[in-house]
């Protein structure tokens, strides 16, 4: 059977024109955002609690002419576990986003299941993520124990918690 090419060109038009339609009418997924940054590496520096420089934010920072941010005093004030006790807080800067480090009480971290534990994460990070800020959790022994961590460049935002988890035996893995 004989198909004109007219027909052959029409429909070879057609279908490219659906092809363009489709492609323009179907918002992008989710895989073809940039993804979710790398938490930060940078060290915890403990002795900013106590020498604090002009650039950071922590527990003991008050403005008095106006709102401190990140403003975590209230999650601070309300954790009836005491679990949060300190704070301190990065600005953004040409290499890394806005982050804060969360200081955490060791023990009662340990008597958290990590249901609780992500709860406290989601929690705090979701306050600090209001502010423009990624979250790090980490005790007094510098030891990293969580992560909230979001690619603000989309809205909204789309963000990743990690948690560590030691089992009985003392083996660390990643939640």
């Amino acid at each position: 059977m004989h198909i004109p090419k007219l027909c052959v060109r029409h429909r070879l038009l057609s279908l490219l024109l659906t092809i363009s339609l489709t492609t323009l009418l179907v918002p992008p997924s989710l895989a073809q955002t940039r993804p979710i940054p790398s938490p930060s590496n940078a060290p915890l520096e403990l002795d900013l609690l106590t020498k604090p420089k002009d650039y950071v934010i922590t527990a003991n920072t008050i403005n008095p002419e106006r709102l401190t941010v990140p403003s975590l005093w209230w999650a601070q004030a309300n954790s009836e576990t005491k679990l949060l006790d300190n704070w301190i807080a990065y600005p953004a800067s040409e290499k890394e986003p806005a982050r804060v480090d969360l200081i955490v009480n060791q023990q009662i971290w340990s008597l958290l299941d990590s249901i609780q534990r992500y709860d406290f994460v989601n929690r705090l990070g979701s306050a600090a993520r209001n502010f423009g800020y990624n979250v790090r959790v980490f005790n007094y022994q510098k030891e990293a124990l969580a992560t909230y961590t979001c690619n603000f460049s989309i809205s909204p935002a789309l963000c990743n918690i990690q948690t560590t988890f030691k089992n009985k035996i003392g083996l660390e893995r990643l939640l």
